[in-house]
């Protein structure tokens, strides 16, 4: 079910990894962003959208993670956009025939494989590299592109409502999670992605991460505080010292633990052959 986070702004929470799909309405439609994973939930959003007499005029993808490309063919048919990275990303992941299996074979331990719709998986316009502002008919929702987490993601500022739609950072359960695959320097490039959400910070009201608890304004300086912290720590191989991890993990989150053990693995394997942090 939709619930208003802010004038013009609603969030709908899947109930896989608390995935959080944003609504902010328009003059001819809404916008809407990472729209969500299961196939009821997406069809319950459509729902919540034709009561309220809304049409979605477009789309927007965060990043190229599989839980951010989904669609459903009751949300119509508007542009789905992306920045020019996550596009190339995507059409790449897309060159490969099994990409789509991959997927589903990855979700089968979850239970949700077969109510995770793909016909309409990543298919995403790329806006032209640099875009400041989504283009649509309405509020301004400024593009806030960075490196960290995976190629071309990018956080959402809806500056008149005071909302910043995070995509995969700024999370109440899960630790800062590395690009390890596409870039070469992981630490430094989510060193550099908070210090832009910082940038913007103290005109934050609202904070929608892509996974996790929406937050106020409080909320905002204090997960980018955190997540330094953590990054800082994986740098200097240090144990983080996170709520988010180890025992006082959220329950349920437990396997978070697990993610930042296999990535501290890797940022050391990384460290001894190129003789660098991270």
């Amino acid at each position: 079910m939709l619930r208003q986070v802010a004038e013009g702004v609603l969030v709908h929470e899947s109930e896989f990894c608390q995935s959080n799909a944003v609504v902010v309405q328009g003059r001819a439609g809404v916008l809407l962003i990472d729209p969500g994973v299961q196939d009821h939930e997406m069809a319950c959003l459509a729902n919540d959208l034709s009561d309220l007499g809304q049409t979605v005029a477009a789309g927007f993808s965060t990043h190229p993670d599989w839980d951010h490309l989904l669609w459903h063919p009751r949300l119509g048919a508007a542009p789905r956009y992306g920045t020019a990275r996550c596009a190339a990303t995507v059409r790449d992941q897309l060159s490969d025939p099994g990409a789509k299996a991959e997927i589903t074979a990855h979700l089968a331990p979850t239970g949700i494989a077969d109510q995770v719709p793909l016909d309409l998986y990543g298919l995403i316009t790329a806006l032209p590299a640099e875009t400041a502002q989504i283009p649509w008919d309405g509020t301004q929702v400024r593009i806030i592109e960075h490196q960290a987490h995976a190629p071309g993601h990018a956080a959402l500022f809806i500056e008149e409502r005071g909302v910043l739609v995070a995509g995969d950072m700024l999370s109440d359960v899960l630790v800062p999670m590395l690009d390890l695959d596409d870039t070469a320097d992981p630490i430094e490039d989510y060193l550099a992605a908070l210090r832009l959400l910082e940038g913007v910070a103290g005109d934050v009201d609202v904070l929608v991460p892509g996974h996790g608890s929406v937050g106020g304004a409080d909320q905002v300086h204090a997960r980018i505080v955190r997540d330094r912290a953590y990054v800082l720590a994986l740098r200097e191989g240090h144990v983080p010292s996170d709520p988010r991890v180890g025992p006082s993990a959220k329950p349920g989150w437990e396997w978070v633990s697990d993610v930042h053990n296999g990535q501290a693995q890797r940022l050391a394997r990384r460290s001894e052959r190129d003789g660098t942090p991270g």
